[in-house]
């Protein structure tokens, strides 16, 4: 059997996972490798037999998407290109992590293609949203990466085809500990937003991890790392806490270890106000943005917040058994597609 695995690249959450979900696909059969995207930090350690920049998504220094630098960056001319010459005839079985081009090119060429992932947790109406919807973001996250078939992840299982977070083996490998410190990932704000912040807190110690450096740097009583997995998750096991953005996975990872989580979500990014809704409703701190009275927000959160633990199952095996047996996955509608009627415009 060939199987076609698709991942998104536009942060590092999707390539975590993958890490996780590979050596189970390749027991099933030739698996090839599709990454599309070019904002993700972390690499595969397999061979990436087709790579594209596909839609990376860019951010202003205050924490919110950046429209314009996205708009500017996105070639959609030769996105729909490769979208019609995508091999994907090739395949047996093609699962699909939110990636754009090959969801397209099996619509395009009338394939069933199964999605896989914390966004297909968005096909059911029980998944938390926020008060206020947003019709735009509903869209992006049911027609992005259109699939027939559907298993779904997510902080709980919210329907049938949902299931509990994927924690890759390096997390509960790992002998947590707390050693004082705070681990800080906010990969959607500039290092000088968050720092002027941090130092004011004088009585922390800070672990900032840092898209822009290339080597641990020290200012007062803050550690500033380059983006390394093993960095990452060494600051991870020691640390009290995390603050991330409102992601999937690294809130997950953390809970998972038992650390006190607070998430800040990206502004103008629905799919992150949709999760802070779920994590606030297990304990977790959200925080809307970090403005003016954030420190007094952190040193609130430092003294007082409580850790979280909830012991997420290892079925990573039994997931992927299913997706071939085509056992507890959702059926899902085709629907009216913006996105597809673009790209026929553009052919």
């Amino acid at each position: 059997m060939k199987i076609l695995y698709a991942i998104q690249a536009t942060g590092n959450g999707h390539i975590s996972r993958a890490r996780e979900i590979i050596p189970h696909l390749q027991q099933f059969g030739a698996l090839d490798l599709f990454v599309s995207g070019d904002n993700a930090q972390m690499t595969l350690p397999y061979p990436i037999k087709y790579q594209s920049k596909g839609f990376s998504i860019y951010y202003d220094k205050t924490g919110g998407l950046d429209y314009l630098k996205t708009f500017k960056n996105t070639k959609l001319k030769r996105l729909m290109n490769e979208v019609r010459e995508f091999p994907i005839k090739d395949y047996d079985l093609i699962i699909n992590d939110f990636e754009f081009i090959s969801a397209y090119a099996a619509r395009l060429k009338s394939k069933e293609i199964i999605g896989f992932g914390h966004q297909v947790a968005f096909h059911s109406l029980d998944t938390p949203r926020p008060k206020q919807k947003s019709y735009f973001g509903e869209m992006i996250l049911k027609h992005y990466a259109p699939c027939q078939y559907g298993l779904g992840l997510h902080f709980d299982e919210f329907d049938s085809f949902i299931k509990k977070p994927i924690i890759r083996q390096e997390i509960r490998n790992l002998d947590a500990k707390n050693l004082g410190h705070h681990t800080i990932y906010l990969g959607h704000y500039e290092d000088s937003e968050v720092i002027k912040h941090l130092k004011r807190v004088k009585d922390a110690e800070f672990h900032l991890f840092s898209k822009t450096i290339k080597k641990p740097e020290r200012y007062k009583n803050i550690k500033i790392f380059p983006i390394n997995n093993e960095l990452y998750l060494r600051s991870l096991a020691g640390c009290e806490g995390l603050i991330t953005g409102a992601g999937f996975e690294a809130p997950a990872e953390a809970i998972f270890l038992g650390k006190k989580v607070m998430v800040i979500p990206i502004k103008g990014q629905y799919e992150q106000l949709c999760n802070a809704k779920a994590m606030k409703a297990i304990g977790v701190t959200v925080v809307k943005k970090i403005s003016e009275k954030f420190s007094l927000r952190l040193s609130d959160w430092l003294q007082h917040a409580k850790p979280l633990q909830i012991n997420y199952p290892n079925n990573t095996g039994q997931m992927i058994e299913d997706i071939f047996a085509n056992k507890n996955l959702a059926r899902i509608a085709p629907a009216e597609n913006i996105f597809f009627k673009l790209g026929l415009k553009l052919w």
